[in-house]
């Protein structure tokens, strides 16, 4: 009898894994053909269908084909969000080059050191932006500038479909992380990652296909590229916005059909004014905000009230997509207690201690993962994924503990918690218990050095109330923390003066700088 077991190496056992693989340039190409006269992009009045958007993709492929890109290359793109900037992530898809996506807040040291960081062959680059390029010490081939003169080489291309030159594990954009420790690295998101990330985004919210994403948060960052990508391979529209702007999302919300309109901190509190002064009436959101745990509960219950949405209690990050933990919902109206993550579909997940051994239940751990959603690694950085893909696993940095019941509670970043003589404190815990008062709107926890313990734990507070002192927050903590995690100081700030990162989370390398102090009798609060 023949063994039937087939050899993979065998072109006849290749074949299903060719036939199964595919790409995001070839995926819009027939979603192109299916939803011709569907509109795929809206930027203020100006509105373009599939089929409009598919040729001006294919003219930029042959121009970015005639001067050289080729599969592997890495294009980049600075550039505040526009309908350009999807033009160019969908052309290199069908070209199998990457997009370096440059984040335009960054000082010149940080612009310079992620471009270099690409190599990139060809870099795009809005007016806004041009002496910013001038001025920096770069060796770029060609600029190409995104108005007239991108415009007007669109026009002179073909329109014709070019051939789909990448594969499925090809990388389709770099994202480059926070960098609050140092520089930013870049994440190499691939097609198949990207392809996973539409359709566990899909399914986990059970978005209908009229339902729009508003792409506010910038195009460099995976809140808004990976999700309007996952949009438009599905049919679905994406709304493009210059960043928030309270007035034009409140007439988005009156006007349009929106399945997910992200909400960060840090913008909710400015939205919340506006909405209270001018109150909208929703045409229909299916769900709204991102990270729960760095919201204030009387924020997420509020800001569900008026746009009538249940709020995205989510965990992920740019190089994990939606997983691990992006499964659960805030009902409208509801101020939380109870933050606990519920594991998205499709990836697997562990917790395990410094020696990479899986944990029990109601034990701390770091987060572990893996599944199809997950990014390729470090661009050019072969020692941190080494050592964050040890054992076949991605090791997010991301301390969780595990219920009885599975869902997950995060305690923080492992890389936040303070040891204070010995004992290991998570600030995260900190600040829900700070957070949990009304009068504050926001609220960080660092660590300061101290020559008793080696480190402590002091917070920086934004109130709506001036009667709130901080003896009634420190008693707050003292009933429902031990006595080694209360704050030894609690500082009142100004809700605007609390450094962010283009995601709204505070920079806490830059509030720990307002801490430099050992003195042993510290303050406890200071108005």
């Amino acid at each position: 009898m023949p063994d039937s077991k087939i050899d993979p190496s065998s072109s006849f056992g290749s074949l299903p894994l060719q036939a199964g693989a595919t790409s995001i340039g070839g995926l819009f190409r027939n979603r192109a053909r299916i939803d011709r006269d569907a509109v795929a992009l809206i930027e203020g009045e100006h509105r373009l269908s599939f089929g409009e958007l598919n040729e001006r993709v294919n003219r930029l492929s042959h121009v970015l084909a005639e001067e050289g890109v080729r599969r592997g290359d890495r294009i980049a793109i600075l550039s505040r969000n526009c309908t350009a900037y999807v033009e160019v992530e969908l052309a290199a898809a069908k070209l199998g080059a990457m997009v370096a996506a440059i984040n335009w807040r960054l000082a010149d040291p940080e612009l310079i050191h992620c471009i270099n960081l690409a190599e990139p062959c060809l870099l795009l680059v809005a007016e806004d932006y041009i002496d910013t390029i001038n001025r920096l010490d770069l060796d770029i081939p060609l600029t190409i500038e995104l108005g007239a003169e991108y415009e007007a080489r669109l026009a002179r291309a073909v329109s014709i479909e070019p051939p789909d030159q990448a594969q499925s594990e090809d990388g389709l954009v770099i994202l480059y992380t926070s960098g609050t420790t140092g520089l930013p690295k870049g994440a190499v998101i691939s097609h198949r990652a990207m392809i996973a990330r539409g359709l566990v985004y899909m399914l986990e919210y059970g978005l209908a296909r009229n339902e729009a994403f508003v792409a506010w948060a910038p195009l460099f960052h995976m809140a808004s590229t990976d999700h309007a990508l996952g949009n438009l391979l599905r049919g679905s529209p994406v709304i493009i916005t210059d960043g928030y702007n309270a007035e034009t999302l409140s007439e988005i919300v009156e006007k349009e059909r929106i399945g997910w309109l992200p909400l960060i901190p840090g913008m909710i509190d400015h939205f919340l004014g506006a909405l209270r002064q001018q109150p909208v009436k929703p045409h229909g959101i299916r769900l709204i905000g991102a990270m729960a745990d760095l919201v204030a509960p009387h924020q997420i219950a509020e800001i569900t009230e008026h746009l009538q949405a249940p709020y995205v209690n989510s965990f992920g990050s740019t190089e994990t997509g939606l997983p691990p933990g992006t499964a659960g919902l805030i009902p409208i109206g509801e101020v939380p207690t109870d933050l606990g993550k519920r594991q998205t579909s499709f990836c697997e997940l562990r917790l395990v201690d410094e020696m990479d051994r899986e944990v029990p239940d109601g034990v701390p751990g770091d987060c572990a993962i893996r599944g199809p959603t997950l990014f390729s690694g470090y661009w050019r950085a072969p020692e941190v994924n080494a050592k964050d893909f040890r054992g076949g696993w991605f090791h997010m940095g991301d301390v969780f503990v595990r219920r009885p019941d599975g869902k997950l509670d995060f305690k923080d970043r492992a890389k936040y918690m303070i040891k204070s003589g010995g004992e290991n404190i998570y600030p995260a815990e900190i600040e829900r218990i700070l957070l949990a008062d009304a009068r504050v709107d926001d609220a960080v926890v660092v660590r300061r050095p101290d020559s008793n313990w080696g480190e402590v734990p002091v917070a920086a507070v934004a109130r709506n109330d001036d009667s709130l002192d901080g003896k009634e927050l420190l008693a707050r903590c003292r009933k429902e923390l031990a006595g080694y995690k209360q704050p030894k100081e609690i500082r009142f700030v100004g809700f605007d003066e609390l450094p962010r990162s283009t995601t709204g989370k505070i920079r806490r390398h830059e509030v720990e700088n307002w801490f430099k102090s050992s003195d042993d009798e510290a303050p406890e609060q200071s108005e």
